[in-house]
């Protein structure tokens, strides 16, 4: 993250490096309390949005045998070409401005070639006896979220009742050993994906049933073999650009979602995978992409057209027949990488703006994501405010759940806090509560404030904040 940011995350909650007292090892951050508050609401946001789609919900292992892997295709093709440097002998991840003949970011001496190097995390599954044990005992951490998807589509589809199309959605962790990974959220050894896999009909991918709601939406596209432009959906699939209407509508969603989150569409575009860089199962692959002020254009969601790639191979190497009528269905996956999107949404909430003499520093995130919903102040800490206050407090935090309390320092310094962390509003109690239960509530955004009767701020809080439900 941006040196500010960063710092705010440590210093406030969000973020901090995992394993620090032992030195920290690089890909690995721990979420801090508001870290992990943002994250839960930002999983459940997604869960709804795809729910209301009519997809449901599954949860798979994490470690797969090896024969999930060898017919997915990862142990072949699941690596990153890698250099090490002649002088320090660090290794690093062939990208921009890194590679072989190039210079050694720690040390400046020369890098050279180091080969392919697999990304998956190998582990044994139960105790190993003898040769042949070891190896029916040996497994994986899944890179994905998707095999536990395809292994199980034969019993998706009964619980579909035999039917096409239909989305299976699911949300966990991931492991992928990076080879150099150092820049916070964006290169991680351990994170969080959400992905849907949707199967249709191969014959029905030009027509899916809400490709009218989605048309007329403008993307920025970057093709792979054109310039980057802005068109609708609708104008995309029309010319071929992108590839089918299952794969244009899953695009205008994912930017939809993205935007609901607090992703401005100014700083998202669509990139086109080049054929040198697909990925094994892939027949188009599209990512979006998130403008950062610090790492340039980076992928937080991939939309990819996996065709029947995966449900044939596994239909091969396990004798079992993934088929609906004698054809097997292809794929549209939307996959997010959440804790990619996470350093978004940070990155496009922190402002700094003046106020008087003060720097303002906020957090301005999306209501429905912030970590705390608001907090309730006694306007000076004399002991009968902060009994009114203390029982506002409580009575708040049975509705809104996410409320804080604070009685420390001037008024305006608990708003400053509270304004880092994002909180939307902030409740002052005063003797004119006393008098006709009446509070003070101040917007985060506008600094506007207003009077509120006590019995009616939960409803006023929950309508600012766009309460979902989950």
């Amino acid at each position: 993250m941006r040196a500010d940011i960063e710092e705010l995350a440590r210093r406030r909650g969000f973020l901090w490096q995992a394993y620090e007292i032992y030195g920290g090892t690089a890909g690995f951050y721990d979420y801090g309390p508001l870290g992990a508050r943002l994250k839960r609401q930002l999983e459940s946001e997604w869960r709804l949005f795809y729910s209301l789609e009519g997809f449901f919900e599954i949860e798979s292992p994490t470690i797969a045998p090896v024969d999930v892997f060898r017919a997915s295709g990862h142990l072949n093709c699941f690596s990153d070409l890698a250099v090490v440097c002649s002088k320090c002998n660090a290794v690093f991840r062939v990208d921009d401005g890194i590679t072989a003949g190039g210079k050694c970011p720690e040390c400046g001496g020369e890098l050279e070639a180091a080969g392919e190097f697999n990304l998956m995390f190998q582990t044994r599954i139960g105790v190993p006896k003898g040769e042949e044990g070891a190896k029916r005992g040996e497994g994986y951490l899944r890179p994905e979220t998707a095999q536990g998807m395809f292994v199980n589509f034969q019993r998706l589809l009964r619980f579909n009742r035999g039917k096409l199309p239909f989305g299976v959605m699911q949300l966990g962790r991931a492991y992928r050993n990076e080879i150099s990974p150092r820049q916070s959220l964006i290169r991680l050894r351990e994170f969080t994906m959400a992905e849907v896999e949707v199967f249709v009909d191969p014959e029905e991918k030009d027509s899916h049933p809400g490709f009218d709601t989605v048309k007329d939406r403008m993307l920025r596209l970057n093709p792979a073999d054109g310039e980057e432009c802005e068109t609708s959906v609708g104008d995309a699939v029309r010319r071929g650009t992108i590839a089918n209407e299952y794969l244009g509508y899953h695009m205008a969603r994912v930017k939809e979602f993205l935007e609901r989150a607090g992703i401005p569409s100014d700083r998202l575009r669509f990139r086109q995978h080049r054929k040198d860089e697909m990925a094994h199962y892939a027949h188009d692959c599209w990512d979006a992409e998130f403008l950062s002020r610090r790492y340039g254009w980076m992928e937080i969601v991939g939309i990819a057209d996996r065709g029947d790639y995966d449900l044939a191979a596994h239909a091969t190497y396990s004798k079992e027949d993934m088929g609906v009528s004698g054809v097997i269905p292809h794929v549209i996956e939307p996959s997010y990488g959440l804790d990619r999107i996470i350093y978004a949404i940070m990155e496009c909430a922190f402002t700094e703006e003046h106020v008087g003499k003060e720097t303002r520093r906020v957090l301005r995130l999306t209501p429905a994501l912030a970590p705390v919903k608001a907090a309730v102040f006694p306007l000076l800490n004399r002991e009968e405010l902060k009994q009114k206050a203390k029982s506002v407090f409580q009575s708040l935090k049975r509705r809104v759940v996410y409320v804080d309390y604070d009685e420390s320092g001037s008024i305006g310094r608990r708003y400053r806090r509270q304004d880092e962390i994002g909180t939307p509003y902030c409740v002052t109690i005063d003797y004119q509560t006393l008098e006709d239960d009446t509070v003070t509530i101040r917007s985060r955004d506008t600094m506007e404030q207003d009077r509120v009767r006590i019995e009616d701020l939960p409803a006023a809080i929950l309508a600012g904040i766009g309460f979902h439900g989950v």
